[in-house]
């Protein structure tokens, strides 16, 4: 199309670029004299009002952040379709997904990207516009000026208007889409959160646990838990991580707002390092055991599991080595693939053990009050849960106080209290049942025979536990302790120093590059 003139008014030049919704050139504006970008899309019959739906998205939004949409004109061909034009500011720069995979982008400049996102997405969605496909191939970062923009809103949803979609339709990109939008749920500002949460997550770490070679592949990876940004780069500001770990969680309520994201990137920027890392310094910690690697995390957890079960049904009296071995070893590998996971089957696996072969299900029961509850609240990885099991091992050691300190390893909140209670119910039935002071030293040892019948287990063990009120002061201390020093670390962590960022903001329909649909 070099040279040609379209719109009556626009010379067509170098081709930049080309996504899943068009193919972008540098062209001369004859009237006004002056660079734009020309987006042309041939559309199909019934695609042209998605192509309207994007010229509409994009001149609601005035931000400097976001690229100004100048002009649209659409032709229709009959059957066969029809051609779109948006003419955009011209935007010379790179994508931030060339500047990650060129290894060209800093800690600080990641969050300074970060925080101009944050305000670019607050302008749009203050305009009832879902951008709906962010991630680091729609960031366009200009040369020389600062200031990272977003750009494509083809896929973008007008909240106060027609969605052109119908529910259960799934557009955008499935490495950056939120889970409620790759199951085609409605989508909410939220889903933009996550988006945008997950490009940072991959520029800190240098991947995205979301790709695979195929979508059947990424929808699966969707289902899975995302391992947490403090856990692969603790060298971040811990405050920083833990608000973007937040912003990944899988329930759309939980996820804090852009403003609260953007203030933590804001408040980490002195913290974070400006130096361009070479290209092996980040992503070392996100290999997994499924793709070939493996952490001291989850080695740990799998230990602790293992221990659990092994105790377990030794302790029953009913077990042979075979069946202690072959239990263990599943939970292990579970475990190891998937912490949280690993350590729920552990407790089903001993729960189901105790009832079915040993005969004591009101053993099983208190396995599964004790195994089940935790690895559903947990929040995070899961590998803190590891630390409860050790609780009676403290205990046995005259250590059971110090389990809150190890609670803080866990990065979000919500899972240190969960750590640090969990172990205390741990510490308190094995008080009970060994009639040993490992902690409280008032609990009463279990009547004779709670392990036969569930009623015995309830009267016998649980209730005399949970109603003691040593037991109730313990968990509001051991939560309140948990939460103190996990702010403590995430403190003295910041104050140490760690990696560093800059600002950037988005664009719309024309950049000087525009990538593929990936």
């Amino acid at each position: 199309m070099n040279g040609t003139i379209v719109l009556n008014r626009f010379e067509i030049g170098d081709r930049l670029g080309a996504g899943g919704f068009g193919t972008v050139y540098r062209a001369w504006d004859r009237r006004l004299e002056r660079e734009v970008a020309v987006k042309v899309i041939e559309t199909a019959a019934e695609s042209g009002p998605r192509i309207q739906r994007e010229a509409k998205a994009a001149a609601r939004l005035n931000h400097t952040g976001i690229v100004t949409l100048y002009e649209f004109a659409h032709h229709e061909y009959g059957r066969e379709g029809g051609r779109a034009y948006l003419v955009s500011e011209l935007v010379d720069g790179h994508t931030v997904r060339e500047l990650m995979d060129r290894d060209l982008i800093s800690d600080r400049e990641i969050g300074e990207i970060g925080i101009d996102i944050c305000e670019a997405l607050d302008h749009a969605h203050s305009r009832e516009v879902i951008h709906r496909d962010i991630k680091p191939a729609n960031l366009i970062v200009p040369n020389g000026r600062g200031g990272a923009k977003l750009m494509d809103f083809g896929v973008a949803r007008l909240t106060d208007g027609d969605d052109l979609t119908n529910t259960g339709d799934i557009l955008g990109t499935l490495a950056y889409m939120s889970p409620e939008a790759a199951e085609g749920n409605p989508v909410t500002p939220a889903g933009d959160v996550y988006s945008l949460a997950l490009t940072l997550f991959e520029a800190w770490t240098g991947e995205n646990p979301r790709r695979r070679p195929t979508p059947t592949l990424a929808l699966r990876a969707i289902e899975r838990d995302l391992p947490l940004l403090a856990d692969l780069r603790p060298d971040l500001p811990a405050e920083m991580t833990e608000v973007v770990d937040a912003c990944l969680d899988r329930e759309p309520g939980f996820r804090p707002g852009l403003e609260e994201l953007g203030h933590a990137l804001e408040d980490a920027l002195p913290e974070l390092d400006r130096s361009v890392p070479d290209g092996n310094s980040r992503g070392a910690g996100l290999t997994s055991f499924a793709d070939g690697g493996l952490d001291l995390g989850r080695i740990a957890a799998a230990a602790a599991v293992c221990g659990m079960v092994a105790t377990g049904m030794i302790v029953s009296g009913a077990a042979d080595a075979a069946s202690v071995a072959l239990l263990t070893v599943i939970s292990a590998l579970l475990t190891l693939l998937r912490p949280k996971a690993g350590f729920l089957a552990g407790g089903v696996l001993l729960a189901a053990w105790l009832s079915v072969i040993a005969a004591m299900p009101g053993a099983a029961l208190v396995v599964l009050l004790v195994s089940v509850p935790p690895a559903l609240l947990i929040r995070g990885s899961g590998r803190p849960l590891a630390l409860a099991v050790v609780g009676p091992l403290l205990g046995t050691l005259g250590m059971a106080p110090f389990l809150p300190l190890l609670a803080a390893v866990a990065t979000d909140w919500r899972d240190r209290v969960v750590v640090a209670v969990t172990g205390l119910v741990f510490t308190a039935f094995a008080e009970s049942i060994t009639g040993r002071a490992l902690l409280f030293g008032r609990i009463e040892k279990a009547g004779t025979g709670w392990e036969d019948s569930l009623s015995s287990a309830v009267t016998g063990l649980i209730v005399p536990v949970v109603s003691s009120p040593s037991f109730l002061l313990s968990v509001a201390v051991w939560a309140a302790v948990a939460l103190l020093v996990g702010a403590i670390v995430g403190w003295t962590r910041g104050r140490s120093g760690g990696p560093v960022h800059e600002p950037l903001t988005i664009a719309p329909v024309g950049s000087s590059r525009v990538p593929n649909a990936n």
